[in-house]
């Protein structure tokens, strides 16, 4: 009796310490005890489907729960953002968020009906995807310099394609027209495939484009990459430069893609899902995915993932001001 009422007290005074009442540590030891739904703010069949589904089943078999992905598409994504900030914050409600839906959206619209930064908590930026300033193979343009330096001698000349306004492609040229002090052309189209085939056709000058789909055609001759708009050599495109090492310091300009939960979520359940989404990425299953499809592995922790939302939040938002680009 005397152990018990010992061990006891310790235990409430380890409660007390770590902030915890015995119903929430047992409900942090016990998650999850339901399945898990990964909300995809598209519809399906798409590369944020198709990820959400891959992690989810290895979350599932980790936790002990299924994982069901759900499709609630609209609005460039922001409708499915805006339905899982609105979810209880237990950590059955997951997002699997983009650029767009928790970044740029926040940055173009006064009207959105979330804030990115306070209406989430992260659980991991899980892959990010940088994109190739590509010109047609025959352009006299042969290096990110020369596009500086004619952009800088002939403003509003120099003209890129785009799959429309406020696309990670568009803001990649407007964030290089902002770090340059040039200022580009966008020329927007109804998506990239009509884009892609004015630059082949030489009737624009260039385009941001997906280093998956355009890694093609420069191996076959047709487009020649400048420079990619990562941190790093991508593994697609060897020996092509950073932007940044090619002739403009501190340009980056990624797609990316990520788990989120609502705010208030408990952290003991955000650990747990990192943890697990930490052991999918190592996995030979999404390595495999993640070549075939240029993503680069991310995996940062709630932590930095939050540090890296607000960051890009604040980036976006100086690109579409200096642009006048606001909804």
């Amino acid at each position: 009796m005397h152990r018990r009422v010992l061990l006891a007290t310790a235990a409430a005074m380890l409660a007390l310490a770590t902030g915890f009442s015995g119903s929430a540590a047992l409900a942090a030891d016990t998650y999850p005890e339901k399945p898990v739904t990964i909300v995809v703010p598209f519809p399906p069949g798409g590369s944020t489907d198709l990820l959400a589904r891959k992690l989810g089943e290895s979350i599932g078999e980790q936790l002990g729960q299924p994982v069901v992905v759900e499709n609630r598409g609209g609005a460039g994504g922001t409708v499915g953002a805006n339905y899982v900030a609105s979810s209880d914050a237990d950590g059955y409600t997951l997002l699997m968020g983009v650029t767009g839906s928790n970044a740029i959206s926040a940055a173009l619209r006064d009207d959105l009906p979330y804030n990115p930064v306070t209406d989430f908590d992260p659980v991991s930026i899980v892959i990010s995807s940088p994109l190739a300033l590509v010109v047609n193979a025959d352009s006299d343009f042969k290096s990110v310099q020369d596009v500086l330096t004619y952009a800088t001698e002939n403003p509003d000349t120099f003209t890129h394609g785009t799959p429309g306004v406020g696309t990670s492609m568009h803001m990649a040229g407007e964030l290089f027209g902002l770090k340059s002090g040039t200022k580009l052309v966008h020329v927007p189209y109804k998506g990239s495939a009509a884009a892609l085939q004015d630059l082949l056709g030489g009737r624009i000058d260039a385009m941001f484009g997906d280093i998956l789909v355009t890694s093609e055609y420069i191996n076959s001759g047709r487009l020649t990459a400048l420079g990619v708009t990562g941190t790093q050599e991508h593994f697609l495109l060897e020996d092509v430069p950073t932007i940044a090492e090619a002739g403009l310091p501190d340009y980056a300009a990624f797609s990316w893609q990520g788990v989120f939960a609502p705010a208030g979520t408990p952290p003991e359940n955000l650990a747990k899902l990192y943890d697990a989404i930490s052991t999918a990425l190592g996995s030979d299953d999404l390595q495999s995915l993640f070549r075939e499809r240029g993503f680069l592995v991310e995996g940062m922790t709630p932590a930095d993932s939050k540090a890296f939302i607000a960051s890009e939040v604040e980036k976006w938002t100086a690109v579409v001001d200096a642009a006048g680009l606001k909804k």
